[in-house]
């Protein structure tokens, strides 16, 4: 999935980027404390691209963060943004909602959610310049599908707003309009968080080895991301966790293209 950003630039969403012909400034971040540890390296890179997303911002920017994985791009980017009046709408077919204590793959990638609202690494996440805990309920999951029994139970006690893939298959995307909404009354902005396994890896195709089906097709995705744009000001955004090598017919990257230009309001080519 390391390979995932540069496949993506390269292969169209650079081009998607360009309003009006202006060039989208590209920065590549790299950890540089040796030697390499997986958690402080994981937490050296979210101080990097906070300071980076700060700057993006302070330039008029608006700040797109693409990650091999889930905590990159989004511990980072929240904490550059800053959490005050900050909703969070996660896109993602898994939970993100493991801690150390109750992991059982030791997976660190498996946290990103339980980080961005304080429920882990608590200590090591204020390193990270201008992070706090995002409030649960202002935290929107979207199509999650694929959850640990415990890890759902700890879902089901917190305050995150969990619009399940069963439930949208149910009632369509009014489920997540009603929860949109519901947040809309506490926070203005959001940072919005796709991990590209969100989609459905049966209609639309495997972004990475972890893939599963029953989430949206290309379509309904656009859709949604389009819903949260009318909605908030979409204060930063992450793209994460996307294998090319997953993706031998190229339809979760021109979805993910798509997604950027709906979640943007910039227009394809053909207008």
């Amino acid at each position: 999935m390391g390979t995932g950003p540069e496949h993506l630039l390269d292969n169209g969403l650079g081009e998607a980027m360009r309003p009006e012909g202006r060039r989208p400034s590209v920065t590549y971040v790299r950890h540089e404390i040796e030697p390499t540890a997986e958690v402080a390296t994981a937490f050296e890179l979210h101080a990097l691209v906070s300071g980076q997303v700060r700057q993006a911002i302070a330039e008029g920017g608006f700040p797109l963060v693409l990650s091999g994985n889930c905590n990159t791009a989004a511990i980072g980017a929240i904490a550059g943004t800053g959490y005050e009046g900050l909703g969070i709408v996660w896109f993602d077919a898994h939970g993100e909602f493991n801690t150390p204590e109750t992991t059982t793959t030791g997976f660190i990638d498996a946290m990103g959610l339980a980080i961005a609202v304080g429920r882990c690494w608590k200590a090591m996440a204020k390193g990270v310049p201008g992070f706090a805990p995002v409030p649960e309920d202002n935290v929107v999951m979207a199509w999650v599908r694929e959850v640990e029994a415990e890890e759902q139970e700890r879902l089901d006690a917190s305050e995150v707003a969990v619009v399940g893939a069963h439930l949208i298959e149910e009632q369509g995307l009014r489920a997540l309009a009603a929860v949109l909404d519901d947040l809309r009354t506490r926070v203005g902005r959001v940072y919005v968080h796709l991990d590209l396994d969100v989609l459905d890896a049966e209609k639309v195709g495997k972004a990475n080895e972890f893939a599963a089906e029953g989430g949206p097709n290309a379509e309904e995705l656009e859709a949604a991301l389009g819903m949260v744009r009318e909605r908030f000001a979409v204060a930063a955004a992450g793209i994460a966790s996307y294998d090319p090598a997953f993706d031998a017919d190229g339809r979760v990257l021109r979805s993910a293209i798509a997604s950027v230009r709906s979640l943007t309001g910039l227009k394809s080519p053909t207008g």
